[in-house]
Parts: structure tokens; C-alpha cells; sequence
């Protein structure tokens, strides 16, 4: 009996030794209860909405005229003889450029740095394809986290130094590119 409870005993302490508790509490990762949902590090996410309109025209008028004459009349012993020149320049120009772009769109970014001063620098980019046509959204800048509403969304309208492209790649992608002869007049002014 005294050799079995030495037995016990030496499988007691071994265990004690093997066996080491951790903590379920972990620093860099807690979040408490009560807190919003807003990032707070590098790789967590952003929904951004991008509500971006933007429209620019330029008209503009040029005219200008000229008008010179000369004229030499003689008259004597009852012929006349007569020289005369005039010019004329007129030009007249008018030029008009419209542009209007809407982009519209949801799109989930990630954090990939985060300033000295707390601000987030985030990039991400979403590609759909439907029937062979490709579109592509990219938006990159930096944002306050005060601007990430506690859905954590941010408007494209609070991203600063934002890099924002839509691309289009098909079948009518295409058609709406100018043909290369066509680009090839364009180049000399045809």
C-alpha cells in the first residue's frame, strides 16, 4: 500500500509539473463588451460608400474682325480712271466641353497602416464580372477614425487623399473606345 500511494504521489507531481494554466485574457486583442464596433488595427475593416459626382463645363467665345480699305480715284478731261483694294478678316470661334461622371458603389477595405496621429490609411479594391464584362472599384486614402460611424461605414466624401477608379474591361468597354484609326486622325488633327 505505502509503495502504491509513492506511486500516486510521483504521478501527482509529475502532472502539477507538465500542466501550466494561460489566460484567456489577451491584451492586444481585448475589446470590451460596452465598446463600438470601429477598427482599431491593421487588417481590420472598413465599409466604404462611394457617393462621388462630379461635373465640369467650359464655354468659350472668340471673335474678331477686320476690315481696311483703300481706294485711289482720278479724274480728268472727262475719263475717270480708278484703283481700289479692300480686305476683310473675320474669325469667329466657339468651343463648348461638357463632362459629367456618378459613381456609386459599396466596397469593403482594409486598414494598412495607422499615422502617428491615429489616422488609418486604408486601400481595397473589388472586382465583379458579369457576362465577360469586368468592373473593377480601387479606393485608397486616409480617414479619421471619428469619421467611421459605429456601423463602421465611412462615406468616400471623409476619405482624404482619396484614390478612387472604376474600370470597365468587354465586350462594351470596347465599343465605347474610339476605333485606332480613329485615334490616329484625332493625333493630327483630323
Amino acid at each position: 500500500m505505502k509503495r502504491c500511494r509513492w506511486c500516486l504521489s510521483a504521478l501527482a507531481l509529475l502532472g502539477m509539473l507538465s500542466a501550466h494554466a494561460t489566460s484567456l485574457y489577451q491584451q492586444s486583442s481585448y475589446q470590451a463588451m460596452t465598446s463600438d464596433l470601429r477598427p482599431r488595427r491593421v487588417g481590420d475593416l472598413i465599409t466604404v460608400m462611394v457617393y462621388e459626382s462630379a461635373s465640369a463645363s467650359t464655354t468659350a467665345n472668340t471673335s474678331a474682325g477686320r476690315d481696311a480699305g483703300v481706294g485711289i480715284d482720278v479724274r480728268g478731261g472727262g475719263t475717270s480712271h480708278g484703283a481700289a483694294a479692300k480686305t476683310n478678316n473675320q474669325l469667329d470661334g466657339r468651343g463648348r466641353t461638357e463632362r459629367e461622371g456618378r459613381v456609386l458603389a459599396q466596397i469593403t477595405v482594409a486598414i494598412k497602416e495607422i499615422t502617428e496621429q491615429g489616422d488609418l490609411l486604408i486601400a481595397g479594391e473589388q472586382l465583379l464580372e458579369v457576362n465577360n464584362e469586368k468592373q473593377q472599384i480601387r479606393v485608397e486614402g486616409r480617414i479619421r477614425p471619428q469619421d467611421v460611424s459605429d456601423a463602421n461605414v465611412v462615406l468616400s466624401t471623409r476619405i482624404a487623399a482619396a484614390r478612387i477608379s472604376y474600370a470597365g474591361q468587354g465586350d462594351l468597354a470596347d465599343l465605347q473606345r474610339p476605333a485606332w484609326w480613329q485615334r490616329f486622325l484625332t493625333l493630327f488633327g483630323l
